[in-house]
Formats: C-alpha cells, sequence, structure tokens
C-alpha cells in the first residue's frame, strides 16, 4: 500500500449499532500506531454483561481505500476474557503479497479461560490497552518446471539416438509375453484334470 492507511475500529456493544473504539494508522513500511477512545460507562456496562452471559465481543474494522469502497472486516473474542485480562489485547493485521490489508485477528494477550462465577475486572475496564502487529503472506515457493522440462528433453533426445540402455532385468523386460503363457498352463491343467492324472 502507498503512504499510510488507516483503520477504524469499532465496537458491536449495542443493538443501536457500531461506537468508536479507535484508529489504526499503518505506514507503507508496516509501522502501526493506534490511537484509541476510553470506555464510555455505557460501553462498559454493555461489556460486563457481554462477560456475564459469556457472549463474544466483535470489533469492526474499516479500512480506507482510495480506490472504490471501503473495505469492513470483523473479528471476535470472549467479553469475559478481555475483562479477565483487564482489556489487553493484540491486534493481528494480514497483508497479502501486494501490502493490501485482507484480514484482522484479535488476540486477547493472558489467561485463556473464563470461569463460572469468576471475578470480572470491571472497574478497571475504561481503556483498552492493545498491541498492532502486521503479518505479511508469504509467498510458496515456484517449482523449477524449466529445468524439469529441459530434463525431460535430453532424456527424449537421447532415446531418439539411441543413446539410452535398457539396463531392466529379463522379467522386466518381458513381463508381458511370460504372464499370458503361465495364465494359458494354468487354465489348461485346471480344465483337463483327468488327462493330467492319467499321464502319472
Amino acid at each position: 500500500f502507498d503512504g499510510r492507511t488507516s483503520i477504524e475500529l469499532h465496537h458491536l456493544l449495542h443493538p443501536s449499532g457500531p461506537s468508536l473504539r479507535g484508529n489504526i494508522s499503518l505506514s507503507s513500511d508496516g509501522h502501526a500506531r493506534i490511537v484509541q477512545e476510553q470506555l464510555s460507562e455505557e460501553d462498559r456496562q454493555a461489556l460486563v454483561d457481554l462477560a456475564r452471559k459469556d457472549a463474544f465481543y466483535t470489533l469492526r474494522a474499516t479500512v480506507g481505500s482510495t480506490s472504490g469502497d471501503p473495505v469492513i472486516l470483523y473479528t471476535s473474542t470472549k467479553a469475559c476474557l478481555l475483562l479477565k485480562n483487564f482489556l489487553l489485547d493484540n491486534l493481528w493485521v494480514s497483508l497479502d503479497h501486494l501490502g493490501s490489508i485482507i484480514g484482522i485477528h484479535q488476540v486477547v494477550a493472558g489467561s485463556q479461560t473464563c470461569t463460572d462465577g469468576e471475578q470480572l475486572n470491571a472497574e478497571f475496564a475504561s481503556e483498552f490497552t492493545t498491541g498492532v502487529f502486521v503479518k505479511h503472506s508469504e509467498l510458496a515457493p515456484i517449482p523449477d518446471t524449466a529445468s524439469f522440462i529441459q530434463k525431460l528433453e535430453r532424456e527424449r533426445e537421447a532415446r531418439e539416438r539411441g543413446d539410452v540402455k535398457d539396463n531392466r532385468g529379463f522379467f522386466a523386460k518381458y513381463w508381458m509375453y511370460i504372464v499370458p503363457v503361465v495364465i494359458l498352463l494354468l487354465l489348461s491343467g485346471a480344465t483337463n484334470p483327468d488327462a493330467a492324472g492319467g499321464g502319472r
């Protein structure tokens, strides 16, 4: 991506609609800077309610785009994990090989389990402390088809010139002649058992 790319973050805490959480600014060299809003009392209470219901906290990321419509991405995690870990989380921003944002993933830093009746750290839940990490996609190795084709061409030319010697064993070379003869002998012995017994 060229210049700086902006990612606007919104909580989906209320049925009425999303509320602003903050903004991530990505530079062309992959460095990220995040600015976040403090949780309002209403948002904090909604987060606590989600945690008590063992429900998910959902984050919507809107990626600004100079060419066309903005890209909207979603990520979710258990609300109780966020409160249990004092709103410490990490956001992983995935880029494709061209540098375009293709995904965002929220990971809670700390404990990954919630238990019933656990004391939630609601009184400390006023602001997110978030680390932003950028993950570039890696290209898979490209097969070396040119050298393979050259090898096939060399083998074909050698066969045409007669340079290739057949190093196979006797049975490997002539199995197609041996197998029918053996089958015929077995069939003729099975169809005429009297003749086989009378010859003894």
